[in-house]
């Protein structure tokens, strides 16, 4: 019997526009078939962008990271190849000639598929710069931290004012003002 340290993450591509219903079927698929033990998460990336809307509005929205993806954790056999690919909507894995090609450590990190807990030095306070996202290389300073959450509200100057966002923990970085001469 594999447990759920063994399984990986992979890649679907979807039709355009069918994330969210694969994701549901997806997800009916495990509780009608009792799939928990083999299927253990399904995801569609988002993430949080500023658009200027008419009249100068500014607005966070979420976007797909990745449209036409998504992203499952699942033990891979054929059997479950086969249930996932005739999901509607699903066009298959991604990967050579459609087999699927599970994703490495780092891409998991990097897509932030996995809850990383982040040991961190932070404190409200300190001046940081933004690692990851759409405000990636922003300079800002610590305005309020919640490890319990790892999340971090940081107060960054962006459109000509100060504005206050928060971020995950992971997406900072610290920086040594004293040494960046």
């Amino acid at each position: 019997m594999q447990t759920a340290e063994s399984a990986k993450w992979y890649v679907l591509h979807t039709y355009s526009g069918y994330e969210a219903m694969v994701k549901d079927s997806l997800e009916k698929l495990v509780e009608n078939n009792n799939l928990q033990d083999q299927i253990f998460d399904v995801r569609i990336p988002m993430e949080q962008t500023i658009e200027e809307k008419a009249g100068g509005k500014k607005k966070v929205v979420q976007r797909k990271v990745l449209p036409c993806y998504v992203f499952i954790k699942l033990i891979y056999s054929n059997n479950l190849w086969f249930l996932v690919t005739n999901t509607r909507g699903v066009t298959g894995f991604v990967g050579p000639m459609g087999k699927p090609l599970p994703l490495t450590d780092e891409e998991v990190k990097r897509m932030q598929l996995e809850r990383v807990v982040v040991e961190t030095d932070i404190a409200v306070g300190d001046d940081i710069k933004i690692v990851s996202g759409p405000l990636d290389s922003f300079i800002g300073k610590v305005v309020e931290l919640n490890e319990q959450a790892q999340k971090a509200k940081v107060n960054v100057e962006m459109f000509g004012r100060a504005t206050d966002v928060e971020l995950d923990l992971i997406q900072l970085e610290k920086l040594n003002l004293t040494n960046q001469g």
